[in-house]
Parts: structure tokens; sequence; C-alpha cells
């Protein structure tokens, strides 16, 4: 899969030069671009923004060089084009399988000021999608969580079975993960996972799954009715 990325800041995304991420560039799996939409202003000084009409504080991003720099990359409209925004539903797990499944390319619009022009949106959007109810000052982190997001389920980039059980994998929360030393101030690990028992041990990790949605997340119970 290759990621673009339309920013006015391209210099935050060199998080995605390290750890994960980086080994699946490294190693084919994706490409990542980043690009500055506002090379693709056509006025004088390369301004991107202006006032809203009706009023209003801020500025907001013009419809132009928005559109240009889609079209310049995807003439064809062959990608799935996402514009990040707190007005728009919130990210799942679902959707994050259903992207990296998808069998197309991803082109992340990232959002500054007071918004975009609806216009562009309108012309150049598939999807609008939010990472929570709060607002950012920009799309760039939002942008960032729904690259890694995705770049985990693509083919090769982490190691099979390494997804299986994760939180969101179903509508429960992960269960408490231990490793050495046996004993850390105090507290010990639970003994059923130096047992030997597989069974148990499952047993366990389901029970500790449960206890855990239930403190944190009962919502993702009670989705199931």
């Amino acid at each position: 899969m290759k990621i673009t990325i339309l920013t006015l800041f391209p210099q935050m995304f060199s998080a995605l030069e390290h750890s994960i991420i980086k080994r699946g560039t490294d190693a084919g799996k994706l490409k990542i671009e980043v690009i500055n939409f506002r090379d693709f202003a056509t006025n004088k000084h390369n301004r991107v923004d202006d006032t809203p009409y009706g009023g209003g504080s801020g500025m907001v991003i013009m419809a132009e060089p928005i559109v240009n720099a889609i079209e310049s990359i995807d003439l064809n409209h062959n990608a799935h084009r996402v514009y990040m925004t707190p007005a728009a539903p919130v990210l799942t797990q679902k959707r994050v399988t259903e992207i990296a499944s998808g069998g197309k390319d991803l082109i992340i619009l990232c959002g500054h000021y007071e918004g975009i022009d609806q216009r562009a949106i309108d012309l150049c959007i598939d999807e609008v999608i939010s990472i929570g109810d709060y607002v950012l000052t920009g799309g760039e982190i939002p942008a960032m969580v729904l690259v890694d997001a995705v770049a985990r389920y693509l083919p090769g980039v982490i190691t099979e079975g390494s997804l299986d059980n994760e939180s969101f994998s179903t509508n429960f929360l992960e269960h408490p993960q231990y490793t050495k030393p046996r004993e850390f101030r105090g507290l010990t690990i639970p003994d059923v996972l130096v047992s030997g028992n597989h069974a148990q041990i499952e047993k366990w990790k389901q029970e500790q799954s449960l206890e855990t949605t239930k403190k944190h997340r009962l919502d993702l119970i009670n989705q199931d009715g």
C-alpha cells in the first residue's frame, strides 16, 4: 500500500521513520509519501488560507490547493481519500482492518486552522474520520494514528499471529501481560501463567479480558446486548 499524506507541516511526520512503520517501509510492505499542499497554491505568495464567508474567527484553508494536490497524485481516483477532522465518525478497529484490506492506496488530508473549504471535501474526499471526541490543532497527529493503525494490518508488517488477541479485535480489551522477573517489588505474576496448563491459561486470559473490559469499557460489552 502507498500512503500519501497532504499537510502544511511535513516535518511532523518524521515520527513515521521509526519502529514498526520503518520496518514495514524498509521491507517494501508500504510506502509513505508526505506532500506539502502549499506547493499547489497558485497565488503570488503561496497562500492557502483566507477568512471564512459568513464571518467567524480564524482562517479556512482554500479549496484550490487541496483539489490541485489531490488531482496531481490521483487524477483517476484510484486511491481511497480520507480527511481527518473531529466532525466525523470515530475511527474503530473494524474500520482500520477494512481500510487495510481494501486493496487501495490511501490519501490522507490533514486539516488545519478552522478547517477546509467544504467544496474541496465534496469534490475530492471519500471518507471523513475522527480519532476521538476532542479537538487538536491540526490533522497531523490524527493522520499518524491512522497510518500506524492501518500499517499494522498490512501483510508482512507485523509477525503473523501477533494481532490475534489484541484489544478491539473482539468486543473485549486485552488481558494483563507479564514478563520476567516473576516477582517485582512484592508483586508476583499469577501462578496459572507458569502452571504449564494451557487450557487453564487460556481460561484465565478470557476471564481477565472480560474483567478489564467491564472495568474500563463496559460499553463494548453492551454493544452485544
